[in-house]
């Protein structure tokens, strides 16, 4: 086989997987670096609440299409004052909004889930909600990619501001894997999207149909093996009448016990309309196979 361009492939099937990999390991919990002005994607459990926080700072304003909020009758603390509580929304019921807001006043958090709109109770397929999201000190826009995935956390990361210290100590970053596992976990993806695979990685050619949805054709068409990790290469086709969006969450489920635990997954196409295909790579530790 030709070995393609990774000249989009590397940008954003790379970006992927290393969002991922730094969440998996920390169950569940969506990590996005922002900056005041810069919009970021995350990713909005269609069906179950998502949680939205700041690290170091509480939320003080949501902005958006609002549908609904439980946030009326909080009491607005001073903005920026250590533990102040999210400002009250709107309690006035939008019919045209996208969003149900809750808020959580003593941590500075809130919950977000979006309104259904299809017949069946699914939300819109393919539009995203945009949020904007402040602190004392910055307000970070938040595209959130709809997905049929759990109940998940999203944290709000601003490097350029410095966190407030807890009882005299910096508070701790959340735990991921090292960078040298991240070099590792990219090069080993590299060489899936690329077919360039190096001498010390052992390649199985195995197209294996795998059950997922009856609205997808799914086959395992590559295992690689070598450096600690297993990676696996899939073909998912759209066989559906319907556009289909897709999240890297989705994919991250063991197939067997002796899998090995995902440490990233990256979607090359996140939208197929019927007929067409994307590549999913998923990237394990080492299984005992």
């Amino acid at each position: 086989m030709r070995p393609r361009s990774l000249t989009g492939t590397r940008r954003h099937v790379a970006a992927a997987l290393i969002v991922l990999a730094c969440t998996s390991a920390s169950h569940a919990l969506q990590i996005v670096d922002a900056r005041d002005g810069v919009a970021v994607e995350a990713i909005l459990s269609v069906k179950e609440p998502t949680r939205i926080r700041i690290e170091g700072a509480p939320i003080t304003d949501v902005f958006g299409n609002i549908h609904s909020s439980a946030c009326g009758g909080m009491a607005a603390g001073t903005s920026g004052s250590p533990g102040s509580p999210v400002a009250p929304l709107s309690p006035v019921v939008n019919p045209a909004g996208e969003i149900v807001v809750e808020c959580d006043r003593d941590k500075g958090e809130i919950y977000v889930r979006p309104v259904a709109t299809a017949s069946d109770g699914s939300a819109a397929a393919g539009k995203p909600v945009n949020l904007f999201i402040s602190s004392a000190h910055a307000t970070y826009t938040l595209i959130l990619r709809r997905a049929d995935t759990p109940a998940d956390t999203i944290l709000i990361r601003d490097r350029s501001v410095p966190s407030a210290p807890v009882d005299g100590r910096a508070p701790s970053s959340p735990s991921g894997p090292s960078a040298h596992h991240v070099r590792a976990m990219k090069a080993l993806l590299v060489a899936m999207a690329s077919d360039r695979v190096p001498p010390d990685v052992r390649v199985d050619e195995l197209n294996q149909p795998v059950q997922l949805w009856a609205e997808a054709r799914f086959a395992l068409m590559r295992r690689y093996e070598g450096r600690g990790l297993t990676g696996e290469k899939y073909l998912l086709q759209n066989v559906s009448g319907a556009v289909m969006v897709l999240a890297e969450q989705e994919f991250d489920r063991p197939d067997s016990k002796a899998g090995g635990q995902v440490l990233g997954v990256a979607v090359e196409h996140h939208q197929l309309r019927p007929g067409e295909s994307t590549s999913v790579y998923v990237i394990r530790r080492g299984g005992e196979r």
